[in-house]
C-alpha cells in the first residue's frame, strides 16, 4: 500500500537559517534612526518568529501606531540593504543535506511558514538555492502573526494533505502553538531561539538535537 501524501513545514529563521546577528544589528539600527535605546540580543531573539509588526510592539509597548510603523519601515530598510550588499543569514549545520534527502521522498512535500515577508523569503531561499525544495511557502504578507494557525491551514489546503498527515518543525513557542492549532505535529529543534523545555511545554512532541535526526524521526511515526 502507498504512503499518503504527507508534509513537512519548516519555520526559517532559527531553524534553516541561523539569523540571529543580522536580525539583531538590523533592530539596533532601526532603533537608532528613530531616536531609542535599542534591544538587548535576549529580546530580539525572544520576538523571532512573530511578523515584524506585532514584533515591534512587544519590544516598544508603549510607541504610538505611527512610530511602531516607522519603526518597522526602519528595520525593513537597513535588512534590505543588506540583502542588496549580498549579506545572507547562513544554514544551519546539515540543513542543506537534510532537505536534500526529503526532497527524495516522493510522497512528501516540503513548505515553509515564516514571519517573513515574500520578498525576504524569496531572498533566503534564492540565496541558498532551496526555491525548487518548497511545495508551499508562508509568509507574513498574507497571513494573521504565529501562533494563529492561517498559514498552516493555508499550507494544507495548497498541498491537498490532512493535518494528521503533516508535521511542523520549528524553534519557538509560536511555532509549537501554531501547530497545534493546526492539528498538526510538531518537532522543537534545539539549535533555535527557544529552549527545548519551552517547546515541550508549547506542544513539541519530539526535540531535535542537529538536523539529521529529523529523517530518522520522520521515518520513525510515518515509516
Amino acid at each position: 500500500m502507498s504512503q499518503p501524501l504527507r508534509l513537512a513545514v519548516f519555520d526559517v529563521d532559527g531553524t534553516l537559517v541561523d539569523s540571529q546577528h543580522h536580525i539583531n544589528a538590523s533592530m539596533q539600527l532601526a532603533f537608532g534612526a528613530m531616536g531609542l535605546a535599542g534591544p538587548s540580543l535576549e529580546q530580539v531573539r525572544g520576538i523571532v518568529g512573530l511578523s515584524l509588526p506585532q514584533a515591534m510592539r512587544h519590544l516598544s509597548p508603549d510607541l504610538t501606531q505611527a512610530q511602531n510603523d516607522a519603526l518597522v519601515a526602519a528595520y525593513k530598510a537597513t535588512f534590505k540593504s543588506k540583502r542588496e550588499g549580498g549579506q545572507f543569514a547562513p544554514l544551519y549545520a546539515g540543513i542543506d543535506d537534510m532537505l536534500d534527502q526529503l526532497a527524495r521522498d516522493e510522497d512528501l512535500l516540503l513548505g515553509v511558514a515564516t514571519g517573513n515577508s515574500r520578498r525576504g523569503l524569496d531572498a533566503i531561499v534564492e540565496g541558498h538555492g532551496l526555491t525548487s525544495k518548497f511545495a508551499t511557502k508562508q509568509v507574513a504578507d498574507n497571513h494573521p502573526s504565529k501562533p494563529h494557525p492561517s498559514m498552516l491551514l493555508a499550507a494544507l489546503s495548497e498541498t491537498g494533505v490532512k493535518a494528521e498527515n503533516a508535521v511542523m518543525i520549528g524553534d519557538t513557542t509560536f511555532d509549537m502553538k501554531m501547530g497545534v492549532a493546526a492539528e498538526m505535529r510538531c518537532i522543537g529543534v534545539s539549535w533555535g531561539y527557544h529552549t527545548a523545555d519551552r517547546l515541550s511545554d508549547a506542544g513539541a512532541g519530539w526535540i531535535v538535537n542537529e538536523a539529521a535526526e529529523l529523517t530518522a524521526l520522520f521515518d520513525g511515526f510515518w515509516g
